[in-house]
This record gives C-alpha cells, sequence and structure tokens, in this order.
C-alpha cells in the first residue's frame, strides 16, 4: 500500500524535524524515509527539497547514486540473494529459481500485494556461507526449498 500525499508530508516533516532542518543530514533524511516508506516517492524528494533548502537535482542526484535508495515502490519485505563467484559455484543459480518460484517475481520486480520486492547482489561478503539469500537483514546460509518456503511464509 502506497501512503497518500498527506501521510507523506507528516512523515517527511517529522524525519526533517527529527534532524533539527540540518542540510548536512540529508543522506540521513533520505534514509529515514526510505526506511519508512520502502521507496522515495517525487513527492517526497519535493517535500525534502523544500524543507532542506536543497534543490531537487541535488537531492536526485544522490537518490539515483546511492543503491540503498529506490525511486519505485518496494515491497515490505526485502529478499536480496547473492550471486557472487563463490555463492555462484555453491549454487546461487539454483537458489535464485527457488526463491523466484516461491515469491512468484523475478529480480528487480515487486510483487503486486507490495508483500516482496527480489534483487540480486555481487557479494554479501560472507562467501564461506553461499549461498546466501538476505530476507530484511537476516541472512540464510544454504537454504533448502522447506525453508525457503518456511522463510517466506513468515513473512506477513
Amino acid at each position: 500500500m502506497v501512503p497518500e500525499v498527506a501521510q507523506i508530508e507528516e512523515i517527511v516533516d517529522n524525519i526533517v524535524d527529527k534532524y533539527e532542518g540540518d542540510r548536512s543530514a540529508l543522506i540521513q533524511v533520505l534514509l529515514d524515509i526510505q526506511r519508512e516508506n520502502h521507496w522515495l516517492s517525487r513527492d517526497a524528494l519535493m517535500q525534502v527539497s523544500q524543507r532542506l533548502e536543497v534543490p531537487l537535482s541535488q537531492i536526485y542526484h544522490i537518490s539515483t547514486f546511492y543503491k540503498a535508495f529506490s525511486l519505485m515502490p518496494k515491497g515490505r519485505h526485502s529478499v536480496s540473494v547473492c550471486l557472487g563467484t563463490a555463492c555462484q559455484v555453491r549454487g546461487a543459480p539454483r537458489l535464485l529459481d527457488k526463491v523466484t518460484e516461491t515469491v512468484k517475481i523475478k529480480s528487480g520486480e515487486t510483487s503486486e500485494d507490495m508483500r516482496f520486492s527480489l534483487d540480486t547482489v555481487n557479494c554479501l561478503g560472507c562467501c564461506a556461507l553461499g549461498p546466501v539469500m538476505v530476507v530484511d537483514g537476516e541472512y540464510h546460509s544454504k537454504p533448502s526449498t522447506k525453508e525457503i518456503e518456511q522463510i517466506f511464509a513468515a513473512c506477513e
């Protein structure tokens, strides 16, 4: 569910106020908005621009430079599958196939019900555990098909 403009304004105002309108906190403000909304809408970016008195073009530059930000709506649950070399040789393509089959979306997509967003990454830094997937910040090493189904069933 995508928040209404009034909700977005309230969220942005609360976050900007938390940082006392400090322009140097721009990235942290954007991170907090991303965490709250799961994406950065145009309305949110315009309000940040007005509140912090930072040009909208500069905010877009930052929000498109860092991979942590999304200008498209994301699901409530973030899923990443590592396709780095170590995970690749340990079965990451099969893991990605199982995840894709379970959540019914491909990498780079968000489910229609806004429940899941699936992405692939080049390395998660835990090569000895591969293949690895991360769901909402929780790492899962070599999950079986049954474990994958249980992990996603637990996501409301």
